[in-house]
This record gives C-alpha cells, structure tokens and sequence, in this order.
C-alpha cells in the first residue's frame, strides 16, 4: 500500500498576498527517494490536503458561505522530456499615458494563449507600486478540473544598463485566475530616470514560460 508521511500546522490564514502555508518542508527528498520507503511507486506520487476548518471573511465583512464539495482527486503530470518554453515581449510607447489597467496582445506558448494584465498606477492591493499579471487568455478550453504548473519569470526591461526588474514564480493556472505580483515595483523606482526602466514613455515588459507539469495527461510531453 505505501507509507503516509503527514505534517500539519495549528492554523495558517490564506489571502490575496499570502497564497500559501506556511510549511516549507513535508519531508526530507532523500527519505522521499528511498526505494524502500514506498512514497515512490512506479514513478507515482500521492500528495493530499485534508481542511478541517475554515473561519472566512470578506472585505465588505459580510457572510461567507462555505460550499461542501466532496473528495476531489487530481493527477498531476510533469514533463520528463524537454520542457516547453517560450517567451513574450511587450512593447509600449505611450506608457506615461497610461492611466488605467491595459492588456498585452495575446501570444501562444506550448498550444495556450496568454496575455499580461498591467496596472500602471497598481491595483486594490498594491502600495504604490506597478502590478503585473499572467492570464490565460481562454481558459474555458482547459478541460474541466484540470490545470497547469507553470514557471513564469515577469521582467521590467532595463533599456540602459540591463539591470531589469525582475520577479519569478510557480503557479498552477486553471480556471480564470491570473497570477502576478501585485507590487510589481515601486512607482518612484519605475519613473526614476537614472534606472532605464522608462526611456521617454517607452517601457518593455517580457515573459518567459515554462510549462513544468499538466493535470491534463494529454498535455504532458
């Protein structure tokens, strides 16, 4: 049957910034290899989540209601051969101008389409500062309950010294969600024109994806 390894936490308090626990390691990789501690079976894994409360709020602090769903299993498929890659350059001209959230073309990047949402004053939850997103841009043709780990690496291009602003992250893409930063970077930091960030009102933004695993078996390489 295998061994189980469980850990857990008395609480850990999820919101828009804190995305995730707070738990770093579940177990050491070495004890996780060990071919006789039975985690590994014909190269599979088996992670699972277990809630056993959850105390919700709202910003408008009005009541959340909590829909019970039953067991839900999905597979995770990781590329074993050669990841898939690629990478997007956005160009604008008239940066200064901006003054509400703008969207990049969209671009396609291992068989999905995807787009960059940017808010150039920031978004609700930023803090003075530029907020940068990565969207699917048609996620209703993911098949249902299924998703993508992706590696995504956002760069705000420095035109002078090549000293970008960079910010990199994994996340599981399903559904409609985007993921980003919404302190991407300090808005003084962005307009000072000794760091290259803007060059007139010109300022690029870049992408690189890399799709690192599908819950979708079809998708895997």
């Amino acid at each position: 049957m295998g061994n189980s390894c469980v850990t857990g936490a008395p609480s850990c308090s999820f919101n828009v910034k804190k995305t995730h626990s707070e738990k770093l390691c579940m177990i050491p990789l070495e004890e996780l290899l060990k071919s006789s501690s039975d985690f590994l079976i014909d190269d599979s894994c088996v992670f699972g989540v277990r809630i056993l409360k959850a105390a919700l709020s709202s910003p408008e602090k009005k009541p959340v209601v909590v829909s019970k769903k039953p067991i839900t299993e999905q597979k995770l498929f990781l590329q074993k051969k050669e990841l898939i890659k690629g990478a997007y350059t956005w160009t604008m001209d008239n940066y200064l101008d901006l003054k509400h959230p703008v969207v990049s073309s969209a671009f396609e990047i291992g068989g999905h389409k995807w787009y960059i949402n940017m808010h150039p004053l920031g978004d609700q939850y930023s803090t003075k500062s530029l907020s940068l997103y990565l969207h699917l841009h048609d996620p209703s043709k993911l098949p249902s309950e299924s998703g993508m780990m992706i590696e995504v690496t956002l760069s705000i291009v420095d035109q002078e010294h090549e000293k970008h602003n960079i910010q990199q992250g994994r996340f599981t893409f399903a559904g409609k969600n985007g993921w980003g930063w919404s302190n991407f970077i300090p808005l003084k930091t962005l307009n000072d024109p000794s760091k290259g960030y803007l060059v007139g009102s010109k300022c690029i933004v870049k992408a690189d994806i890399t799709i690192i695993g599908s819950s979708n078996n079809g998708a895997s390489a």
